[in-house]
């Protein structure tokens, strides 16, 4: 009876964790939609000037780019890998403090993702 109750008891746990968990992307374009909202948002900072901010949602941006060309192939992984180098550099020149040439780099970043579709 003990072990009848430890298997529901393990069950249910099982259970409950899958309905509370977040749901996160799992196809490249999750990963790519989501990598552009953060490039987007990155460009946005950087044009009001707040280079810290814009490495933050550059490194997410990057971070979803790099998921989504673990699983893209032909083309598309072609313009991901761009696009995480458009972003890799805008982080570089955000953690600098130059958020003129950071937007520019995400900018491409996001020209990338967009042609990555």
């Amino acid at each position: 009876m003990k072990k009848l109750a430890f298997v529901f008891a393990g069950l249910l746990l099982c259970l409950s964790t899958s309905v509370f968990a977040e749901k996160q992307p799992s196809t490249a374009a999750e990963h790519t939609d989501v990598a552009l909202e953060h490039a987007n948002a990155a460009v946005v900072h950087g044009k009001a000037g707040h280079a810290p901010v814009l490495v933050e949602h550059a490194k997410s941006a990057l971070n979803h780019t790099l998921a989504a060309s673990l699983v893209a192939k032909g083309v598309h992984k072609t313009h991901i890998d761009a696009a995480a180098d458009s972003l890799q550099k805008s982080i570089d020149e955000g953690e600098l403090g130059h958020a003129a040439p950071a937007t520019k780099a995400a900018e491409e970043g996001i020209e990338h993702l967009k042609a990555s579709k």
